[in-house]
C-alpha cells in the first residue's frame, strides 16, 4: 500500500498527537490490521492491539469485547459504510480518530483493484465533529494539517495550503 510513498509526515504528527492524550500505560484497541503505524506505536511503547481485518460494518465483536481503553482508529472510518454502528460500540472511554478531508479539487478515492482500499465517506471536519456528538463523544482537542507532495500542478499547490488530514481526541460524555 505505501509502496515508495511511506507517509513520513502523517505517522509523525500522528504520533505527536496520541503522545499528548494517551500514555503508555493505557492499553490501546487500534481499528484495523497491523501496519506501519501501530508498528511504531508499539516502538514508542504503546501497549496496542489491532483488530484482525473483519468486516467491522458487519462484525464489531472485537470492539465489543474489548478492554482497552483507549480506541484508535486513524484513516479507517472514511471506509466504513456506517462508522456510526462502530462508534456506538465503543467499549473504551477514550478515543483518537483520523481521517483524511474532503478535498474540493480530488474526487472521492477508489482502488480499481482493491474492494478494501475506498473512501466511501469524504469527511468534512464538522461532519466528523457532528457524528461523535451524535454517538455520544465530546471533542477535547483536534488538528488539521496538509500534506505536501513533490509534483508540479495545480493539485500538488493546493495541496500545500488545504488541510488534508483531521485528527480528534474525544472522551466518552458522562451523561
Amino acid at each position: 500500500m505505501y509502496e515508495n510513498t511511506y507517509p513520513n509526515k502523517r505517522y509523525k504528527l500522528t504520533l505527536e498527537f496520541l503522545k499528548k492524550h494517551v500514555s503508555t500505560s493505557e492499553t490501546i484497541l487500534d481499528l484495523g490490521v497491523k501496519n506501519p503505524l501501530s508498528e511504531i506505536m508499539l516502538s514508542e511503547g504503546y501497549n496496542i492491539e489491532n483488530t484482525k481485518g473483519e468486516d467491522l460494518d458487519e462484525d464489531q465483536s472485537a470492539i465489543l469485547n474489548s478492554s482497552a481503553d483507549v480506541v484508535t482508529a486513524f484513516e479507517i472510518f472514511e471506509h466504513l459504510l456506517s462508522p456510526y454502528e462502530v462508534l456506538k460500540s465503543i467499549q473504551a472511554k477514550k478515543i483518537v480518530i483520523s481521517v483524511p478531508l474532503k478535498l474540493w479539487f480530488a474526487s472521492a478515492y477508489r482502488s480499481k483493484t482493491d474492494k478494501w482500499d475506498r473512501h466511501y465517506h469524504e469527511f468534512e471536519d464538522w461532519q466528523l465533529d457532528w457524528l461523535l456528538e451524535k454517538t455520544g463523544w465530546k471533542i477535547v482537542d483536534r488538528q488539521k494539517w496538509t500534506n505536501p507532495v513533490k509534483k508540479f500542478g495545480i493539485r500538488p499547490l493546493l495541496r500545500r495550503f488545504t488541510n488534508r488530514y483531521y485528527i480528534v481526541f474525544a472522551e466518552r460524555n458522562s451523561d
